[in-house]
């Protein structure tokens, strides 16, 4: 049985080009978003079961490289869990699900809630100590993603707006480490995926208001950012035939076991 090949996308090129560049090839190449990419794995498994001639390779590299790499032709469909840019509409963009972004901390962290203006102190800097906020005094470890990754692009949008992320901040590549270096640290604080919270960290409340499928569905829970497959023009047949698959019926009720709202659910 064929398997989903893991590798690491490196990109080169620096700076959108400016046309497609489409090759032939074997397989079909899936790359960008790093907090995507658990999700997409599961959707190649699945499909190649489905399909045993058809083969679904899945790279990481951050939303900002599968983009370029869709632009350049190194990627059949690139992913990205943000927002596109304006000098990146050029794409054809799909959304294929959602995601909310839970701000987490340590199960044992007696902070259950913060508001957004909190959470932006926090990461800038201006609130340093737990004990502003609760009677912990601890010196508060924030841990933040890279430059160029999505769920840092969604965080910097909907949360800190113009305001940085300050320097003394722990920087991960993957939501998958942030989650666990907040799992094995009390003092920390991060943010991923609502999809990857369990019980290892706790997702705090923003504004009163929990970190839940259900008060994104009812408009209630504000940090929530699209999970998309992007092509540089129309998608290839077989690339179709993959985007077809997850915005399937049963693509789309794989994604809502994945802890992912299907685009249906909007």
């Amino acid at each position: 049985m064929k398997k989903v090949v893991f590798a690491c996308f490196c990109l080169v090129a620096i700076g959108l080009l400016s046309g497609c560049s489409k090759g032939a090839r074997k397989e079909l190449i899936v790359a960008g978003s790093t907090s995507i990419q658990p999700f997409a794995d599961r959707w190649a498994e699945i499909y190649m079961k489905k399909y045993p001639d058809r083969v679904v390779n899945v790279q990481g590299g951050g939303s900002s490289a599968g983009i370029q790499a869709s632009f350049s032709g190194a990627a059949d469909i690139g992913t990205c869990s943000r927002e596109l840019k304006p000098e990146e509409k050029g794409l054809t963009e799909i959304v294929v699900a959602r995601d909310g972004l839970a701000v987490i901390v340590h199960p044992t962290n007696p902070v259950t809630g913060l508001s957004l203006e909190q959470i932006r102190d926090i990461f800038s800097g201006k609130i340093q100590s737990w004990k502003e906020i609760s009677n912990r005094d601890k010196t508060i470890d924030v841990v933040t993603r890279e430059e160029g990754s999505g769920t840092r692009g969604a965080f910097q949008e909907m949360v800190m707006g113009k305001v940085r992320v300050f320097k003394g901040a722990i920087v991960e590549d993957s939501n998958g480490t942030v989650r666990e270096i907040v799992a094995g640290d009390p003092d920390s604080i991060g943010y991923i995926s609502l999809g990857l919270v369990d019980e290892r960290v706790k997702a705090l409340s923003l504004d009163g208001v929990a970190a839940t499928e259900a008060n994104i569905l009812i408009n209630q829970y504000e940090l929530v950012r699209p999970f998309l497959f992007v092509t540089c023009g129309p998608p290839s047949r077989e690339a179709k035939n993959f985007i077809d698959f997850v915005l399937s019926e049963e693509g789309q009720n794989l994604i809502k076991m994945e802890g992912l709202i299907p685009v249906q659910s909007r």
